[in-house]
């Protein structure tokens, strides 16, 4: 819905991941072969896929500081389910979380989760603020407050809502 630039490193993942499906339109990417081909999944693992998905928007709406757009069930009770191996560089000795199942997305998404972690970016991937949009979105403004996907959409969408309301609330001055 915006044409930010993805989130670094694996967080571009779950970014994708999460905007899968359109809110507003009601488009689910992972009903499509193309979709599922895009995460390496079959149409026995959509019901799981979507699990992911929703628990990574709620927790993408928390770094926004906004509550969950639903119930949804514990990311960490989902992530548990893609167990990591650490791996260690013989010549350089630098160690790393590596999914114990490279083709498991939920195992791919927690060695996502966990390189973010370490490098400090996880609490940058944020959900749009607006009801209709949910969608995900890198925040790399300096103070980490942004709050909108796109201004140009999201943003400008809101800020006319409230001017609307400021006009039409009896007592105030234009």
């Amino acid at each position: 819905m915006n044409d930010r630039a993805p989130a670094p490193g694996g967080l571009a993942l779950v970014q994708e991941l999460v905007n899968t499906l359109n809110l507003e339109s009601g488009a689910d990417a992972l009903d499509t072969e193309a979709g599922r081909d895009a995460f390496g999944l079959g149409p026995q693992d959509v019901g799981a896929a979507r699990d992911l998905r929703e628990s990574l928007r709620a927790a993408c709406l928390a770094h926004a500081g906004h509550p969950a757009h639903r119930p949804v069930r514990d990311l960490g009770e989902l992530l548990a389910g893609g167990p990591l191996l650490v791996e260690v560089d013989g010549a350089t000795g630098a160690a790393s979380l590596v999914p114990a199942d490279a083709s498991a997305l939920t195992a791919r998404v927690a060695a996502a989760i966990a390189e973010a972690l370490v490098a400090g970016t996880w609490l940058r991937l944020k959900a749009c603020e607006a009801v209709t949009c949910h969608w995900a979105y890198y925040d790399r403004s300096p103070a980490g407050r942004s709050r909108w996907c796109d201004m140009g959409v999201c943003g400008a969408r809101a800020k006319m809502r409230a001017y609307r309301a400021r006009k039409a609330a009896p007592g105030t001055s234009p």
